[in-house]
């Protein structure tokens, strides 16, 4: 184990919050694979000529990658050995933030288009099993996001974590694929779910699933046990809230975060809702266009000379109070004008 030295900080400012930096090697080794799996997908697909959105693009490497790299190497990462409530946002932009932003990069689907067959065959039956399966099941993921924030702040997982660097890195990772296991498959891949998940079905769970996310908060806000108390004691500072008083800050900040969050969580399921219908009606229209262009030709084509022409539609025969004058005639058509 790798025991981790603290050295002493100055006060933390919102200047200093922007520019505190360290270097984590694994971190970053993680996020430039990440990244460079991405843009391979990308130049793969654009050498076939097809497309990808930019906005897909931006999302993955702002909201994704980006704040994986803000939450493990930045400010957060910085000052969360001395306060709690770095700590803790770090916890919430990993296990919430960063998947929505990865998520909406696409990557499933940018593999599948860039992979020749033999790959995205590959990928489907790996997205396919029954393994995956059963950790995307919209409530096995949700309960896996709640048990994984609950075990660190309520067990000596993140007090552990504080001192060795090990034990943090397979807790940032822990966040961060549990927070995707619910994500990815809301905004990606419909195999992923059960049928019954349409998507009215998945903007009401994200709804259900953005109230469970503030449970953590909540009971780390209200709590009276110090989370990893021991910890930020022997490790004082002459500035900045009490124990107490940062655990509060720490636990209100992941309540407010996670229902922030649930926003656009929300805002996105219902933008993919209305892409899929937008794509089921244009491909009806299409089919009802194919159907009335294969009209039966016998319908369109002329009749041959001395053929007998088609027998003319019989005449409707109108009701007698439409053809005929007189005042009980005026008196029923004024009545039936009436209904």
């Amino acid at each position: 184990m790798s025991t981790v030295a603290v050295r002493s900080l100055p006060e933390l400012t919102v200047s200093r919050f922007l520019s505190s930096w360290e270097l984590d090697p694994v971190a970053l080794a993680f996020i430039v694979l990440l990244g460079a799996l991405y843009a391979t997908a990308l130049v793969w697909l654009r050498q076939r000529g097809e497309s990808w959105p930019l906005a897909r693009t931006v999302a993955f490497a702002i909201m994704g990658l980006g704040m994986i790299a803000f939450a493990t190497m930045g400010a957060l990462m910085v000052y969360s050995r001395v306060l709690f409530w770095p700590a803790a946002v770090q916890n919430i932009v990993l296990d919430l933030i960063a998947p929505l932003g990865l998520a909406l990069g696409d990557p499933l689907a940018l593999a599948g288009r860039a992979l020749s067959e033999p790959g995205r065959r590959r990928l489907d039956a790996a997205m396919g099993s029954k393994v995956v399966r059963l950790l995307t099941f919209p409530f096995v993921s949700t309960v896996l996001v709640l048990a994984s924030e609950l075990s660190i702040y309520f067990t000596p997982y993140f007090q552990t974590a504080l001192r060795d660097d090990v034990v943090r890195q397979l807790m940032h990772l822990q966040l961060l694929v549990t927070g995707c296991l619910f994500v990815l498959p809301m905004l990606t891949r419909q195999e992923m779910l059960p049928r019954w998940c349409t998507h009215p079905v998945r903007a009401l769970l994200v709804f259900v699933d953005g109230l469970f996310d503030s449970i953590p908060g909540i009971v780390v806000m209200l709590s009276g046990t110090l989370v990893a108390g021991h910890w930020y004691a022997t490790h004082p500072r002459n500035w900045g809230p009490t124990l107490q008083r940062d655990q509060q800050i720490g636990g209100g900040l992941m309540l407010t975060i996670a229902e922030l969050v649930g926003l656009p969580f929300l805002f996105a399921v219902f933008t993919e809702w209305w892409r899929a219908e937008r794509a089921k009606t244009a491909e009806l229209d299409a089919r009802l266009d194919r159907e009335l262009v294969t009209v039966p030709a016998a319908t369109t084509t002329a009749t041959p000379a001395g053929a007998a022409a088609p027998a003319a539609a019989p005449e409707m025969v109108r009701p007698w109070w439409e053809t005929e004058g007189g005042e009980v005639a005026a008196r029923v058509r004024r009545n039936t004008g009436r209904r």
